[in-house]
This record gives C-alpha cells, sequence and structure tokens, in this order.
C-alpha cells in the first residue's frame, strides 16, 4: 500500500497538469478532480498516469479539492496546484517527509526563488498555498470546508483551533503560472479579486 496520495485539484490547466502528473506520479499514487475543464486537462492528466474525476459543471476549488481528499485512501495526502513549473521529487520529499515521519501533522509549501511576483505574492499570503502535506481525516473535519470557493481561508481558520503541529517549508526553484498569464491582464485580475473576495466572505460570515 502506498504512504500517500497526491490530490491535485485542477480547471483548465491543460498546459501544466501533464508535468505535474508526470513528477508526482514519480513519488506516488496521484488524484486530479478536474472541476467543469472545458480544454484537454483531464485527457492529459489520465496520458500521465493520473485516476481522473470529473466534476460538472464547475464548483470551485473547495469541492474539488474535497472530492480529491475523500477519494483518497491512504492517511497522509499532499496537494498539489496544477499550474506548477519547476516541480521536481525533492519538492515532494520536502512537503511529504516531516508529516509522513510524524514530525509535524501539516506543512504548507512557500516559494523561494521561483520567480519575483511568484516569489511576493506566495510569501505575502503563505496560509493560501495549495502545496500541503497533511492527514485526511484532520482534513475531512475542517468546518466549512466547501463553503466558499478556495478552501485555503477554512483550513487556516481549523490550525488556529485545532492544535495540530504544522510548519512553513521552502520549496526552492519552483513557481506558479500567474493567472493574469493563464487568462489576460483583465481577466486574470477579475479572477484574483473573486479570489481574496471569497476570502473576505469567509472572514466576514465568521464574524
Amino acid at each position: 500500500m502506498p504512504e500517500l496520495t497526491v490530490v491535485i485539484p485542477a480547471y483548465n490547466e491543460e498546459d501544466t497538469i501533464r508535468e505535474v502528473v508526470g513528477v508526482a506520479r514519480t513519488y506516488a499514487p496521484v488524484i486530479v478532480v478536474c472541476d467543469g475543464c472545458s480544454d484537454h486537462t483531464a485527457e492529459r492528466a489520465r496520458q500521465a498516469g493520473a485516476t481522473v474525476i470529473e466534476l460538472n459543471p464547475n464548483q470551485g476549488k473547495s469541492q474539488a479539492f474535497y472530492e480529491g481528499v475523500k477519494a483518497a485512501t491512504t492517511d497522509v495526502i499532499l496537494s498539489l496546484d496544477a499550474d506548477l513549473v519547476g516541480l521536481t521529487t525533492e519538492h515532494l520529499k520536502t512537503l511529504a517527509d516531516p508529516v509522513l515521519q510524524g514530525q509535524y501533522d501539516m506543512t504548507i509549501g512557500v516559494f523561494q526563488g521561483g520567480g519575483v511576483l511568484t516569489d511576493f505574492g506566495n510569501r505575502a499570503t503563505p496560509y493560501l498555498s495549495g502545496q500541503r502535506a497533511f492527514r485526511r481525516n484532520w482534513m475531512l473535519s475542517v468546518p466549512r470546508l466547501t463553503e466558499e470557493r478556495w478552501p485555503e481561508p477554512a483550513i487556516t481558520e481549523h490550525l488556529k483551533t485545532s492544535g495540530i503541529r504544522w510548519e512553513y517549508v521552502s520549496l526552492p526553484k519552483v513557481r506558479q503560472v500567474m493567472k493574469e498569464q493563464k487568462r489576460g491582464l483583465l481577466e486574470g485580475v477579475k479572477h484574483r479579486m473573486k479570489m481574496y473576495k471569497s476570502i473576505l466572505d469567509f472572514q466576514t460570515k465568521k464574524k
């Protein structure tokens, strides 16, 4: 039995998904949750060796993330974004080893030296990172995990109250493709603002 499963939520990431899955498959079984994709993401993920779950219509990263975690059967899960560039097996080990070895219950990856913009964004809001290793049962216990389109605010809130052991870890020379690059400047900015609004809405509802 594998020690962990890699879970990758994806929405229209045909340009990068094959490479991300290819690296992850050298380390562990991979589940890609294709969230209402209208491109070739699902096909390319399967070609790279992933098990693919397709959601229709698009339901948001939170639901895709949840479906992937629920489908996994291992105690430890490593989650990745689908638009990473420069990912290596060493990055996966950096994330997973402290959890597999019992040092922490969760690690959160922070980019370092991958690119000025992605480094800045990731370091400014490291708690929004999609690169994590964690225990499956804890994640499934997170309240309001699928309430907003992005799962990270709910996860962060539960980290503050649940008392588990966690730490940030550095991921050298890996980066994400910026939303503005994928969707164009205007659409990328709109998508980013939508994400920040979702986070603010989550925090406001809590109060």
